[in-house]
């Protein structure tokens, strides 16, 4: 059982490597990242305590495991809110990470005050040592803190979904059925005792539907946000550019470039956004950056193209 642990700490530091690859190539997100690594401290936590000889050994790896433990609920909670498009003012970030600094300091009491764990053995099963915990009045801390947080990850997916915030309908559902699938499988492991910790396969599932998300929304479009010109003014136009094909449009405008000269990958996708009529807040929130970013990446843009406004763009596309 030892190796099973190895095992899964292998997994978990794979997705270090995975979030550079494919990640950080089109947006860095810190959130992501430190998710993964605190996947890989509390898979790294489980392992020293499946190999431990001492009581004092195992307590010392049971914190480092509480230590990505803690953390793991602000990181998902702070990818949702940025999913579904909801900021949050410095200090309640503040004091999101001051809470969970107050976790982990009534957790490192283990060893010296019986508030947390009252008492600690170990015990050898399958080659592998298993840490017996007595559980003190603070335990029951953890699990509201738990519970808080699964709570505020749902209400931010529900308040998405009933004003349409979300970057799509589907994606936030996507959300949603990680946080249910979380739950079920952290209820699932207290009910049903397993050989090896479930909240170690549980957070580890996680990482990787939060990562298949990530990557799922960084090349999703909003279709249904596209508004429809009227006969009439398709007809002012002269042609009916709301039903353009993409790459036509593309085309067309790509052929106002200088010599010689490319778009970045930004820039390419911020005039994607800018022919579906994308207002620019909508661009901030699909493109996960300020409002102030897509203001430079749309100064570029114009500058490579010789316009100055939306209105000079479009009238590329009626050139005959």
């Amino acid at each position: 059982m030892q190796w099973t642990y190895g095992a899964l700490l292998l997994l978990s530091l794979s997705l270090l490597p995975l979030y550079f690859l494919f990640v950080r190539k089109k947006q860095n997100e810190p959130w992501l990242l430190f998710l993964f690594a605190c996947v890989a401290v509390v898979n790294l936590g489980y392992t020293l305590i499946a190999f431990s000889n001492t009581v004092e050994f195992a307590l010392f790896a049971n914190k480092i495991t509480y230590l990505g433990q803690v953390l793991i609920p602000l990181c998902m909670f702070m990818l949702i809110s940025k999913l579904c498009g909801y900021t949050y003012k410095k200090w309640v970030l503040g004091v999101l990470i001051g809470v969970a600094v107050i976790m982990f300091a009534i957790i490192c009491t283990t060893g010296y005050l019986d508030w947390y764990y009252t008492s600690a053995t170990i015990e050898k099963v399958d080659g592998a040592t298993v840490l017996h915990k007595e559980y003190g009045v603070l335990h029951p801390i953890n699990l509201i803190y738990i519970i808080l947080y699964f709570v505020g990850m749902i209400t931010v997916i529900g308040l998405s979904l009933g004003q349409h915030k979300s970057a799509s309908q589907k994606h936030a559902c996507g959300m949603l059925l990680i946080v249910l699938g979380n739950i079920a499988m952290w209820c699932f492991g207290k009910v049903i005792p397993w050989d090896v910790e479930f909240l170690s396969v549980t957070y580890l599932m996680s990482a990787g539907g939060f990562l298949i998300e990530w990557l799922m929304l960084q090349d999703y479009v909003h279709k249904n946000d596209v508004p429809v010109f009227t006969p009439a003014e398709s007809e002012q136009l002269g042609i009916d550019i709301a039903t353009m094909p993409m790459d036509v449009k593309i085309g067309k405008v790509l052929l106002c470039l200088k010599n010689g000269e490319t778009l970045a990958p930004r820039e390419r996708e911020v005039l994607e956004l800018i022919l579906q009529y994308k207002k620019r807040r909508e661009i901030a929130e699909i493109m996960y950056v300020s409002e102030s970013s897509v203001k430079l990446y749309t100064r570029t843009l114009y500058s490579k193209l010789g316009v100055t406004c939306r209105e000079e763009l479009y009238a590329i596309l009626v050139k005959k």
